[in-house]
């Protein structure tokens, strides 16, 4: 297929020399605040932790390596509905592959699902069965990485990104393809089953939560020993973990100065959650994840100043879902059924050890027809466990195709 022609544009990567300077310098000339004797994470992400990896990343990470080994990927931009969208768009050796959007969430990139590219896209030199291989295509949320600037308010309503991720497909030939979302792209891929039925062979989903986190805390009772420790989990993040979420659901612009100007705190914002999110059993987050990896989606952030415009998506979204919590009960999704209670797409989840989904609250009804629990891995499974996820994926569509 020819992704050249028409509004799909080849896209590099190329950051600026005095771009990569800047961050250097801005790093270097940090204004620390005063450490509090004693205080840890529960505070927020310790002054000795991300003064010692800014001091990583300004020095060692090498930008320029990981900038090269992203553009050994195919990417391209292409225009929808008025605002620049860029992805990733890997064909698989195996002319017959099952086109697969995958579409992360926040605060994260495309970069989330470099290590499963391969075990996907040519599963038979992964020690895989290349029966199994997808055609990827994993573009950038609006106001996220190269998705950037956002062009006009309305880019965090998932309606409409969910719209956008169907025209591209559209625009790229596939008539038929599979769609896995983490996080928000979880959202994303549920809108997607109800918007773009016809075509969405099925929908895989990670990095989902047991409800609405301003709804009220899960009730104990009745609850397996596995599904209490869950919910557990999530009524404590309900009441001590939202306050990133209250301020870019209410006040984006105001953090958006600090995202935009201090490399430090875009840093801090990202790592925190890097930390709280995944695998319980890592006590750092380059114990989860890799920590190269790791910077290079926050370099991007910084150098694309996506903390912003993420952060206003954020807002936008919560907007959105208030004012569909708020209409008519009647409405398609009020009841918590995204189709209205119309069949669509076969649904997978894979819920991995950080998360905190719960079966019988998420799927009441018994529609989800692939659960798999996994004792390993976080919220960014592709990054933590790309065994894990790319096996789950494989599995779930291989009886799809």
């Amino acid at each position: 297929m020819d992704t050249t022609h028409g509004d799909i544009r080849p896209f590099r990567i190329e950051i600026p020399q005095r771009d990569i300077d800047d961050l250097h310098d801005r790093l270097a000339r940090t204004r620390w605040p005063h450490d509090l004797p004693g205080s840890g994470w529960e505070r927020g992400v310790p002054g000795a932790y991300v003064r010692s990896l800014a001091e990583i990343w300004r020095t060692a990470f090498d930008w320029r390596a990981a900038e090269a080994a992203l553009n050994r990927i195919p990417q391209f931009t292409t225009t929808i509905d008025g605002q620049p969208i860029h992805f990733l768009h890997v064909r698989s050796p195996n002319p017959g592959a099952l086109p697969l959007l995958l579409t992360h969430g926040w605060p994260s990139s495309p970069v989330e699902f470099l290590r499963v590219v391969g075990p996907l896209a040519d599963p038979g030199s992964h020690s895989g069965d290349p029966a199994d291989a997808f055609h990827l295509v994993i573009p950038s949320l609006p106001g996220y990485g190269f998705s950037t600037p956002v062009r006009q308010p309305g880019w965090g309503n998932l309606f409409r990104i969910g719209q956008a991720w169907a025209q591209l497909m559209a625009r790229l030939g596939y008539e038929r393809y599979a769609v896995h979302g983490t996080d928000v792209g979880s959202g994303v891929a549920g809108i997607l089953a109800m918007v773009d039925a016809g075509r969405v062979a099925g929908v895989h989903l990670a990095g989902t939560v047991a409800a609405m986190p301003f709804g009220p805390p899960l009730r104990l009772d009745g609850l397996s020993e596995a599904d209490r420790e869950r919910a557990e989990r999530f009524n404590a993040y309900q009441s001590d973990g939202l306050g990133y979420l209250y301020l870019q659901a209410t006040r984006p612009q105001t953090l958006a100065y600090a995202l935009t100007d201090s490399p430090a705190a875009q840093l801090a914002w990202i790592v925190e959650k890097f930390r709280e999110w995944t695998d319980p059993a890592a006590e750092l987050p380059e114990d989860a994840v890799d920590r190269d990896q790791l910077l290079t989606n926050v370099s991007i952030f910084w150098f694309t100043r996506a903390g912003a415009s993420s952060a206003h998506a954020t807002y936008e979204g919560i907007q959105a879902w208030r004012e569909m919590a708020a209409g008519s009960a009647d409405a398609p999704g009020a009841s918590g059924d995204p189709d209205g209670g119309q069949p669509g797409p076969p649904t997978g989840v894979a819920v991995f050890a950080a998360d905190t989904t719960i079966r019988n609250l998420m799927d009441p009804a018994g529609r989800i027809s692939h659960w798999s629990q996994y004792d390993r891995g976080g919220h960014f499974p592709a990054m933590e466990v790309p065994d894990l996820f790319a096996d789950d994926v494989r599995a779930f569509f291989r009886s799809l195709r």
